[in-house]
């Protein structure tokens, strides 16, 4: 009987565990559904994820589901915003639960988040996109996932997680990153407590200021639910910001219409480590052995309603008297701090709230600061009252408060200023309403960044402050090898200060050396590759600034922009909006003088350009060791000695070094050269011409007056037809090259006939026809090939070829013409003689021979067609006419015919 029992109770247990494991196989798609369900049907938004994973043997007696790439994503009026995201979502729950209906409420025991993402958005219509309720009927009352899941949850964990809250109405922004977060308790009750655990990074932003930038956040609370009252209370709490500890109790209470709020608070000890702590470490480092005295202490309280007009009432002082901190490892000592200040709403009106800083000074040695303001309707149009005075050694900071390493700060800087402004006035460029008067002074200031190619070295700065600007009296200082004065007047600084306007201003520029490459800062270049070193070179790049609106009226005697030197600069210089505009600017440059007008553009990643350039009486050749631009825009030019004039119009892209991206300008040049001669040793192109055609002698070249146009695009350059003078021959020059040294021109000569031999001037000269002493021939040299190995073809010889049979042609037709004249004048005198029918019949045959033989002479010499068949006659001419061209063509190419004759009389 006992077997048997037991062995029953092995076949249920064993069914009991085959259900478990086989289950989850046929429940997961249905637990998937539900849940979507559930959930869609109730929001205005789109719940999915990628796959649900149900384990019924992990959390035995509960089922655990599991849910991959979870999404909310919202409709109408914020379609297509993810309202939530998070990888990995798993919920615990009774077995029981996964048997109800798709519409069944789910009650959920255990919810445990991570990497998730919550984006809380408010418009400008105080519209938030989490009220995805859907309204139920007519009725306008709402259904949600609250009536569609039951929470008896008993712990809760949120890992690895960040939350923003964007209220672009009234202008808050809030981000939680780095969010660990855990509570436990039993939320079913009607009474309850919650036992949390909180760390993350806050940032704070409210209307454009932040006042809190990645801060730490610790908080460790004991929190009463009472769901019945909707009341909220801090027990037992202990919170951090940054280092510095609070403590709080009171309550929070939800009404229908509004919320009650009752807190205090305050730091549990007055030790002045306490003002270090609410510093961000990375700026204090370690604080812990800081020697202090004095006290520090914060205190305050909220009480009051919150709904869409008020705010509760707070009082928040923070004070501290005749304090001190010194750091272990630095020399200076920080004495004599004193702060007194109140930041205060009595009304529960956002608008009135205000700060009074009634002391807040500090002295290191000797030097002393001194700040007291009075700061009214903080979130309305703020009203700022101010007094700053004190002097200061710079170079003492850095002994006495740890500041980041590469801020090596020196000089000594004195100050005594007062203002009084509202936001509203400022906003609205009013400054005449503004009342700022006072000085500032600084001397030997030294201040080196990264973002700097060298220290910037200011000897004097004087600035004097009025009601509507700032002048800038006297300033005067060195970066590397540029010195620079300048005067001025800024127009908005307080503008720049407080309403993140740009600095307007104008300005005279004077400096004696003015290198740009002092201005250029190095940036990491990106590790494209996996394995590629750290140490990778750098990439340098020039940025405008993106906070200057200013006229500089600028001068300098010399101008160092990679290997030039531009001397006597002058023009006008425009900065707004990362783009500076060029205009009237002129330099003395290669010998001759630049004229420059233009802009440059660094806002968009690739920084843009577009120049107009007039130059005049620029040397050639030095233009070509110093400007790539003229070797790519007009290489042939290179092998000219003497002066250019150009005007430019070149606009493209630029390198992070300001030089342009040769493939992508654009533009046109109208040039003039004003040639004296030709460089023989870079001539390799006109060398490769005359061994083509060896009547050419390239010192015979006239490139006087010479005048040409360029076009260029996606490097490539087209040049307009120019011509060049040689002696008698008129050479016509066509064609372009691209900016990767490849040349395709064509070089048009018409060739008079007495350039090409002594075979084809003696033939010239049997026929003596004075006309023909100015017959040409069309040559057409092709050039190819790189600038530095040019290629050259000619058609030379099929000219050759064409012209001596023209000449043969010609002194054939003057043959027969000579003979029908010879014939025509002998058998006119027979005819007219009137002694002719006297003659003997012997005297007569006589002359019928000789009339038969001149006419037979002439014909035969005329027309050979009528001597010999047409086969002979066409390979006799064919002959003629190549035995003439290879005589013609080895007088051009070396006279090798006459060489290789002189050898073999030698021989013989």
């Amino acid at each position: 009987m006992k077997k048997k029992v037991l062995r029953i109770l092995a076949i249920l247990v064993l069914l009991i565990v085959v259900v478990l494991i086989a289950a989850p196989f046929f429940l997961e798609a249905k637990i998937g559904d539900i849940i979507k369900n559930n959930v869609n049907n109730n929001v205005n938004a789109t719940l999915d994820f990628k796959a649900a994973d149900l384990s019924l043997i992990t959390s035995f007696p509960n089922a655990k589901l599991g849910l991959k790439n979870v999404s909310i994503v919202n409709n109408a009026p914020f379609e297509g915003d993810t309202l939530f995201a998070g990888e990995d979502l798993s919920l615990t729950m009774g077995i029981g639960q996964l048997f109800k209906g798709a519409n069944d409420p789910i009650a959920i025991k255990n919810l445990a988040i991570s990497g998730a993402k919550i984006h809380v958005i408010v418009n400008e219509k105080e519209v938030a996109n989490y009220e995805i309720a859907k309204d139920e009927g007519s009725s306008g009352t709402k259904t949600g996932v609250s009536e569609s899941f039951s929470f008896d949850l008993q712990s809760y964990t949120i890992s690895e997680s960040r939350v923003i809250y964007d209220d672009r109405a009234a202008k808050v922004y809030l981000d939680v990153s780095d969010i660990e977060h855990s509570g436990k308790g039993d939320l079913s009750a009607n009474a309850s407590e919650l036992d949390t655990n909180t760390e993350a990074l806050v940032s704070f932003a409210l209307d454009s200021a932040n006042y809190l930038n990645n801060n730490v956040i610790k908080l460790d609370a004991i929190i009463g639910i009472d769901l019945i009252e909707d009341t909220y209370t801090f027990k037992k709490n202990e919170a951090f910001i940054n280092q510095l500890p609070l403590v709080f109790e009171g309550f929070v209470k939800v009404n229908e219409d509004n919320q009650e709020v009752n807190l205090n608070f305050k730091t549990p000890s007055s030790d002045f480590k306490n003002f270090l702590a609410v510093i961000p470490q990375q700026y204090t480092k370690n604080i812990e052995n800081v020697k202090t005295s004095g006290n520090f202490t914060v205190e305050g309280q909220f009480n009051g309603i919150v709904d869409e007009e008020h705010i509760p009432k707070f009082d928040i002082g923070i004070s501290s008297e005749n304090a001190s901190f010194k750091y272990p490892d630095l020399p200076k000592s920080v004495t004599n701090i004193n702060i007194d200040v109140e930041i205060k709403n009595t009304t529960g009106i956002m608008e009135d709230t205000f700060v009074d800083i009634r002391k807040a000074t500090f002295n290191i040695d000797e030097d002393r600061f001194n700040l007291t303001s009075k700061i009214t309707e903080l979130l309305g149009n703020t009203v700022v009252n101010a007094h700053v005075d004190g002097k200061m050694n710079l170079a003492n900071v850095s002994k006495a408060y740890p500041i980041p390493a590469d801020m090596d700060l020196k000089g000594i800087l004195t100050a005594d200023i007062s203002t009084a402004f509202d936001m509203a006035s400022i906003e609205q460029e009013r400054y005449e309403n503004t009342k700022t008067q006072g000085a500032l002074n600084v001397k030997g200031f030294e201040y080196n960044s990264p973002e700097m190619a060298n220290p910037v070295l200011i000897d004097v700065l004087a600035m004097n402050f009025n009601p509507k600007t700032v002048d800038l009296t006297e300033m005067s200082g060195i970066t590397g090898q540029t010195d620079f004065k300048a005067t001025g007047q800024i127009k908005n600084l307080l503008g720049f200060l407080f309403n993140d306007e740009k600095v307007k201003g104008n300005f005279d520029l004077n400096s004696e050396t003015f290198a740009l490459n002092d201005f250029m800062v190095e940036e990491v270049a990106s590790l494209e590759n996996e394995g590629e070193s750290e140490d990778a070179p750098t990439e340098e790049q020039i940025k405008i600034p993106s906070f200057l609106d200013a006229n500089i009226d600028a001068s300098a005697n010399n101008v160092l922009y990679d290997n030039l030197v531009l001397k006597d600069v002058r023009g006008n210089l425009k900065i707004k909006d990362e783009k500076a505009s060029l205009s009237n600017m002129s330099s003395s440059v290669l010998d001759g003088r630049l004229t420059l007008n233009g802009e440059v553009s660094t806002k968009e990643t690739q920084p843009l350009f577009a120049m107009q350039l007039g130059m005049k009486g620029f040397k050639i050749g030095e233009a070509f060791k110093a400007l790539e631009l003229f070797e790519v825009l007009a290489p042939i030019a290179n092998i000219l000695e003497g002066k250019l004039n150009s005007t430019i119009a070149i606009s493209g892209n630029l390198e992070n070094d300001f030089t342009p991206d040769l493939q992508t300008i654009t533009g046109n040049v109208l040039a003039e050269v004003l040639a004296t001669d030709i460089n023989p040793e870079r001539a390799q192109l006109l060398s490769n011409i005359g061994s083509k055609l060896s009547f050419l002698k390239t010192e015979k070249l006239n490139l006087k007056g010479l005048k040409t146009a360029l076009s260029f695009e996606n490097g490539t350059v087209k040049v307009k037809p120019f011509t060049i003078n040689y002696d008698d021959i008129a050479i016509r020059v066509d064609g372009g090259h691209s900016f990767d040294k490849k040349l395709n021109y064509t070089a048009t000569l018409d060739v008079p006939a007495r350039y090409l031999g002594s075979e084809v001037n003696s033939l010239i000269a049997k026929i003596d026809e004075k006309e023909l002493e100015q017959l040409t021939i069309p040559v057409t040299a092709n050039i190819g090939g790189g600038y530095v190995d040019p290629v050259v073809s000619t058609d030379l010889t099929s000219g050759i070829k064409d012209l001596t049979t023209k000449l043969l042609d010609i002194q054939k037709q003057k043959m027969i013409n000579q003979g029908k004249d010879a014939a025509k004048g002998l058998i006119g005198g027979l005819l007219s003689s009137d002694d002719t029918a006297r003659d003997s019949v012997a005297q007569k045959d006589t002359n019928n021979i000789q009339i038969k033989d001149v006419l037979g002479g002439v014909l035969a010499e005329g027309s050979k067609k009528q001597d010999s068949s047409k086969a002979d006659s066409v390979a006799t001419e064919k002959n003629v006419v190549e035995e003439k061209a290879k005589d013609i063509l080895g007088g051009l190419f070396g006279k090798k015919k006459k060489e290789a004759e002189a050898k073999k009389d030698s021989v013989n």
